[in-house]
């Protein structure tokens, strides 16, 4: 089974997949409402902003299992977002990426080793997987590595289908 055949729910309770983004480079990022790396939020709009329209969007993946630091409902979270940050891209259910109830999508990701050669657990909020425009995982940037930093910018930018 592909990345994009993986059944998913959005953050208003309906289907999807990421095949509904196929043919475009995704970053994709657990978040979290109440954590010190949440200002993320604000490079990870910007980088929506900036790359939407040459094929890229950002899709969030809420998650409660880092310190409860996502405590809220699907509407809290939505209106955090947007209202806080701006946020326009999609975002997916509060999620769990690590343990016994991993959500399929993220035991597929973390088999993804880091830029040190680190598979495995998702380390904390707003660890992210960048996948190619064939639904391929290309990479993984651990929390602290900030949604603008010149690593993620030049990997999507590598990515993006030509003009």
């Amino acid at each position: 089974m592909s990345l994009y055949d993986i059944p998913l729910t959005t953050l208003a309770d309906e289907p999807t997949t990421l095949g509904e983004h196929k043919g475009k480079v995704i970053l994709l990022v657990n978040t979290a409402s109440q954590c010190g790396l949440t200002p993320q939020y604000s490079g990870l709009a910007r980088l929506q902003f900036a790359y939407e329209a040459k094929g890229f969007t950002v899709v969030g993946v809420p998650c409660n299992q880092f310190g409860g630091q996502e405590p809220g409902t699907a509407e809290d979270i939505r209106t955090f977002c947007a209202a806080g940050f701006g946020v326009t891209f999609p975002m997916l259910e509060k999620t769990e990426v690590n343990g016994e109830n991993r959500h399929p999508l993220y035991r597929e990701l973390v088999q993804t080793a880091d830029a040190d050669g680190e598979a495995g657990d998702i380390q904390w909020n707003f660890e992210k997987f960048l996948i190619s425009p064939a639904g391929e995982v290309v990479a993984r940037f651990r929390p602290r590595t900030e949604p603008e930093s010149e690593e993620i910018v030049s990997a999507i930018e590598a990515l993006l289908p030509a003009q």
